[in-house]
């Protein structure tokens, strides 16, 4: 069951906490990873910020991300990369969404859901002859 979002600035404005598995598409595990999301409200744009801790092979230790969510009315959004390059759209409105990018010769296939107003997950399939894993992210508010 998924929960719709009317709003997704107001939905998704704050902080959460992740929850990261990486496994490869054979079901092996790679990594995990911890931390902290937090969207905030830039210029009309909605700021994502992670960080955390990371496992993954022989690493361990910080990670970070920023994405840039430009609202584009109601539940939907267009993200882009931090610097400034687009990754895809996003709309909410049924509470899921499937979605996709190419990035060089992998592909990545990604699938948003909404659980209720405190969690959501999201899950990218990434294929290709570099990578081949899944990388499943739950978030629950801070």
């Amino acid at each position: 069951m998924h929960f719709a979002i009317t709003d997704f600035t107001a939905h998704f404005a704050g902080a959460w906490r992740l929850s990261r598995d990486i496994v490869a598409t054979d079901g092996e595990p790679m990594g995990t990873a911890d931390g902290e999301a937090v969207f905030a409200l830039e210029d009309g744009v909605l700021v994502y910020r992670e960080t955390g801790r990371m496992r993954l092979g022989a690493y361990t230790g910080p990670m970070s991300r920023t994405l840039l969510y430009h609202p584009a009315g109601g539940a939907r959004a267009a993200v882009h990369f931090d610097h400034g390059g687009f990754f895809h759209d996003l709309d909410l409105s049924t509470g899921a969404w499937a979605t996709g990018h190419p990035c060089r010769d992998d592909v990545y296939r990604g699938e948003y859901a909404v659980l209720d107003s405190g969690r959501w997950r999201q899950e990218w399939v990434v294929t290709g002859p570099v990578k081949d894993h899944v990388i499943t992210t739950r978030f629950t508010r801070a």
